[in-house]
């Protein structure tokens, strides 16, 4: 296997990732499109993913988002749920265009916030042939409830109408940690499992990861909820890969999600935190969904 790197135009924004080409393939193969989740880049365990897939006969293109890694964009640290949907298909315009994919044949994953973003483009785009969904975000309303205590959203409002006059004063945007030692302490992501898995994947693979978001990033995370799109998703096959015991992406909130979604649909329970699916669970999340796209698309 031998991965290439690419770059491709999203509307003014060069968006960078690598290419993997299917191992094995003798004529166009299946092209699987990945991006990662909150704040989080390529680096962090993409690869393995990616390469999985390649060796068993299936192209794959992972992307770093807008305003992430190596890809261009303004502001930087700035998430935009609806931009990144919007940049997916812009990756699957440039899959689709490259010699060995089968532009009939076209798998989204997506994991975590990535993972919302999987649900949308299933039942948006009728490209994509096969969707994997794993440890999701179904909705930010619910999500931030479950995880900020509720005296403080006032404050967080607060603080975004502030920052939101301060933009428009030409003032640089507010920013907040995305983890934190500390769960109490402000940041967008507070769980301890988030900020033990971000420092040590940022230290040992990812030198480029930032700890830092803007405030309007939370603010757009309070207003996306991809889990309104899940019954629209069939007759595109949708396969969710739900961790057992996930307080950043609630457990709870994933299944009832599920309960929606119309066949043909698959639900995969994976054991241990919302983590675990990357490193020591990853052949419990990755076999499944290599196994989906394989039944969906390579036949």
């Amino acid at each position: 296997m031998t991965r290439r790197d690419v770059e491709f135009d999203a509307e003014g924004t060069t968006l960078r990732g690598w290419f993997y080409p299917a191992e094995g393939a003798t004529s166009s193969a299946p092209v699987i499109v990945m991006a990662h989740g909150f704040s989080a880049v390529k680096e962090m365990h993409l690869d393995d993913y990616a390469a999985a897939f390649s060796a068993a006969g299936l192209n794959a293109l992972v992307f770093d988002n807008r305003n992430f890694g190596a890809s261009d964009g303004e502001p930087r640290q700035e998430i935009d749920p609806i931009a990144q949907v919007r940049d997916y298909r812009h990756a699957i315009t440039y899959a689709i265009g490259l010699p060995e994919v089968d532009r009939s044949k076209v798998g989204v994953w997506g994991s975590s916030y990535s993972g919302g973003h999987a649900l949308v483009l299933g039942a948006i785009d009728r490209r994509v042939g096969a969707v994997v969904s794993q440890v999701p975000l179904t909705s930010g309303y619910e999500n931030i409830r479950a995880l900020v205590r509720a005296d403080f959203i006032g404050g967080f409002r607060e603080q975004f109408d502030a920052d939101r006059e301060a933009r428009g004063r030409g003032e640089a945007p507010a920013m907040v940690p995305v983890v934190d030692k500390d769960p109490l302490a402000p940041s967008a992501l507070p769980t301890p499992d988030s900020y033990q898995w971000f420092t040590e994947t940022h230290e040992n693979r990812a030198p480029s990861w930032r700890n830092e978001v803007t405030l309007r990033t939370v603010e757009m995370l309070f207003e996306y909820e991809p889990g309104s799109y899940i019954s629209r998703i069939s007759p595109t096959p949708l396969l969710m890969l739900v961790a057992e015991n996930d307080v950043l992406t609630p457990t709870e909130l994933a299944l009832a999600a599920y309960e929606n979604a119309r066949e043909p649909k698959k639900l995969v329970i994976l054991p241990g935190g919302h983590f675990d699916a990357y490193v020591k669970g990853f052949q419990h999340s990755m076999v499944p969904a290599r196994d989906w796209f394989l039944e969906h698309l390579a036949r």
